[in-house]
């Protein structure tokens, strides 16, 4: 699902290049559930930007679904991220105008589907991560945890090949933070693959793989057979 060849990523300083990635060769494979743990300055976040086709590398090369991600255009970006990506974030990103369902149904209005039709899709949504009685809430009347459900429902709505998490339990209390995981496990065993980035040893631990970073390296990469304890999704 996901291949990168000795990827190579700089930022120029002034005169100066900060080297973030220094040759990744890292493989994903469909279905699998991934962490990508480091500490600040180890190059993970850069890493989750190209994997996310939000940020170009500078050597090497990205397969994602057998396609070469390579010198884009925006368009053709934007393209590639709509058609086999799905994003979850730490702050949400949810829009404070739109209550639950508008937000969740928000990826279908860009696919020009029609207005009922996207609503009722994400009530389905909403209904799968145990939100359906707050659907016509908006965010500023939803707990932490029940706007990272939301956004996992949106993430899921298109359908995409491939969920991408940014520190998604950062901003959470432990118990809120197993729940987000656990929502997540489900998803996993529904068959899509997903990318964890985090520096809680404890959520890591809760993926089946992990992969960590160092100054621009793979240090280590951890394989576990081990099962995410189930937990309550109730807030």
């Amino acid at each position: 699902m996901i291949k990168l060849e000795g990827i190579q990523k700089s930022y120029g300083l002034g005169k100066q290049k900060l080297h973030v990635l220094k040759g990744l060769d890292i493989t994903i494979d469909k279905g699998e559930f991934v962490s990508i743990m480091g500490s600040s300055g180890s190059g993970k976040s850069t890493l989750l930007n190209i994997l996310g086709i939000l940020d170009k590398y500078d050597d090497g090369n990205y397969f994602l679904a057998d396609t070469l991600i390579k010198n884009l255009s925006e368009k053709k970006a934007a393209y590639y991220r709509n058609r086999f990506l799905g994003f979850v974030f730490q702050s949400f990103n949810l829009l404070a105008f739109k209550n639950a369902t508008e937000n969740v149904a928000l990826p279908l209005y860009y696919q020009k589907v029609s207005r009922r039709k996207r609503n009722d899709i994400a009530l389905e949504y909403l209904d799968m991560v145990g939100l359906k009685d707050w659907a016509t809430h908006m965010p500023s009347e939803l707990s932490g945890g029940q706007k990272q459900r939301v956004a996992i429902a949106r993430a899921l709505i298109s359908d995409p090949k491939v969920i991408l998490a940014d520190e998604p339990t950062g901003a959470l209390d432990t118990k809120t933070s197993y729940d987000v995981m656990e929502i997540f496990k489900r998803v996993n065993d529904a068959g899509k693959t997903i990318v964890v980035v985090t520096h809680e040893h404890d959520i890591a631990a809760m993926t089946k793989r992990n992969i960590v970073l160092k100054d621009g390296f793979v240090v280590d990469e951890i394989m576990k057979s081990s099962e995410l304890e189930v937990g309550s999704i109730e807030s």
